[in-house]
């Protein structure tokens, strides 16, 4: 008996305990923010997305294929059998220290499951043997293991080929196989700059090449031929020479009375010759003739995109026409580039995330008012769109590129963004819980879920490198960049990360259980109509 008054008392006791809780949790100060999710019964969430297999969150970022278009990530390859003496193995542990030993080094960094890397392999250690001797070495880095390295060099996509080379570093633009590495190294670690003595000399270069640069100096040896020499190992895509004979610069524009050094760009197109009176560096050489080493209007193409791409002068004009008319519109274009040189930089062809549209007839004054206009900022930007809908009430909200600002940049609203694309396996998987998210959520004022066509629509702050992508914009937040949601694509994990990361807290209600009899009910009303019933 006594043992029983105990245990009565002991439950007693334990029920008073937590209705203090309770009641000290509900009358505590509200703090802002998203309640706790463990605190929150999420087990129904589990019964509504049974059945559905969604893709995890890694099948929504495809391997960069940029290099090697035809591979496909190394699922069928075939890594063939090839000798990496001559490459040298780095990694967090040792990579400044062999740094500070060597002054040419060319690193890959790859990843072991990356077919494009399995690819470049042979060809890099092929490399690697025929510099052997060289003052250069090949290393390689793996950076599943580097994690160290790959954040300092910001690695985007593998590989990534990086040389280093007398304190600097840039990325690799060649082709990836042996020769054209071998060939790109060897400009780089050679003297740079060539010299011309004769006349005859200088005519044979000045008709054979398309643009050069011409340093007038007082010795072929010393402090300025070494910043010119410099200069020259960090640009690609030009040859420099170097000069102390007056009659050569005289037949490269430049005056022989001059005072030196001096130096000249020149181009065989409209605006053919540049001089530069800066100080005599490799980094302000290297600026000049970066700024304008382009002609005044640039033709798109493979070869001369990493130029228009690695230029300083970051607001563009573009011309899209077709071939025939362009002929005819390309002098307009070239006189409106004169007069903007150093502000704007114009060429045919370029996709960039922000564009304006020029509304009327291409000619000179056209074009001169649409290029001050812009840099006024006066134009509205021009996005690929398909058409608003008419109506839009759905669970999930259809944006396109000309309402994408109204929907996703309300500063009042949660934003989840599907980017997807029609043909996307990946993308049809994920619908099923994306559409129940929605559906769950269609109650919170504050919360959007939207999806947008990402093959026929855009905005600059929606950039997509596969498909599906997911966004979230929190709100009051829609001026920095979206957060990547890097969660797996489940109808819970969905819910529990836009209920973390939302900026106005929100609370859905559990749906109410279904009782047997009206399940029953509705069960037979269903097979009696013919119609299945939807969940």
């Amino acid at each position: 008996m006594a043992s029983r008054a105990f245990l009565l008392a002991l439950t007693i006791s334990s029920l008073l305990l937590v209705h203090a809780v309770l009641a000290s949790a509900s009358t505590a100060p509200k703090v802002r923010g998203n309640p706790d999710l463990d605190e929150e019964d999420l087990s129904f969430l589990d019964e509504e997305e049974e059945g559905d297999k969604p893709p995890h969150a890694g099948d929504f970022f495809p391997e960069d294929d940029g290099a090697f278009g035809g591979l496909d990530g190394g699922a069928h390859y075939a890594t063939p059998v090839f000798d990496e003496t001559d490459v040298v193995v780095l990694g967090d542990g040792n990579f400044s220290e062999f740094m500070g030993k060597q002054r040419h080094v060319m690193v890959e960094f790859y990843v072991p499951w990356c077919g494009h890397c399995k690819a470049l392999a042979p060809e890099f250690a092929a490399a690697a043997t025929a510099l052997r001797g060289e003052d250069v070495v090949l290393a390689k880095v793996d950076a599943t293991k580097a994690n160290v390295l790959a954040q300092k060099y910001d690695l985007q996509g593998y590989p990534t080929v990086i040389f280093f080379g007398d304190g600097v570093h840039k990325d690799y633009p060649g082709q990836r196989n042996r020769d054209a590495i071998v060939a790109w190294i060897k400009k780089k670690i050679g003297l740079g700059v060539q010299n011309i003595t004769t006349v005859e000399e200088a005519e044979k270069i000045f008709t054979s090449e398309s643009r050069l640069v011409l340093g007038f100096l007082d010795s072929l040896v010393g402090a300025e031929s070494l910043e010119l020499s410099a200069a020259s190992k960090l640009e690609d895509n030009i040859n420099f020479y170097q000069t102390v004979n007056p009659d050569v610069a005289k037949l490269f524009h430049i005056d022989a009375d001059t005072k030196r050094p001096s130096l000249v760009l020149l181009k065989k197109e409209a605006d053919k010759i540049s001089y530069y009176d800066g100080q005599f560096s490799k980094a302000a050489i290297v600026d000049f003739v970066i700024a304008n080493k382009l002609p005044l209007v640039t033709v798109l193409s493979k070869e001369t995109g990493q130029d228009l791409f690695d230029n300083p002068i970051k607001r563009q004009l573009l011309l899209f026409a077709m071939s025939n008319d362009s002929k005819i519109i390309m002098p307009a274009f070239q006189e409106a580039a004169k007069l903007f040189k150093g502000k704007v930089l114009a060429y045919t062809g370029h996709e960039d995330a922000k564009k304006f549209m020029l509304d009327g007839e291409v000619t000179l004054d056209n074009i001169k008012k649409f290029a001050e206009d812009f840099l006024a900022g006066k134009l509205k930007p021009f996005y690929k769109s398909d058409p608003i809908p008419d109506t839009n009430d759905g669970d999930v909200k259809i944006v396109v590129g000309n309402n994408f600002e109204e929907i996703v940049l309300d500063e009042s609203k949660d934003v989840l963004l599907e980017i997807y694309a029609p043909w996307c396996e990946h993308c049809r998987e994920l619908e099923p819980a994306f559409n129940k998210l929605a559906k769950l959520v269609r109650g919170v004022e504050s919360l959007v879920i939207a999806k947008m066509e990402g093959t026929r629509n855009e905005h600059p702050h929606a950039k997509a490198d596969g498909f599906p992508t997911l966004l979230f914009y929190p709100a009051g937040n829609k001026s920095s960049d979206p957060m990547l949601v890097d969660t797996d694509g489940t109808l819970k994990a969905l819910y529990k990360f836009i209920k973390k990361h939302a900026n106005t807290p929100f609370k859905i209600e559990r749906p109410a259980p279904v009782s047997e009899e009206s399940a029953s009910s509705v069960s037979e009303k269903s097979a009696g109509t013919g119609v299945k019933e939807e969940l």
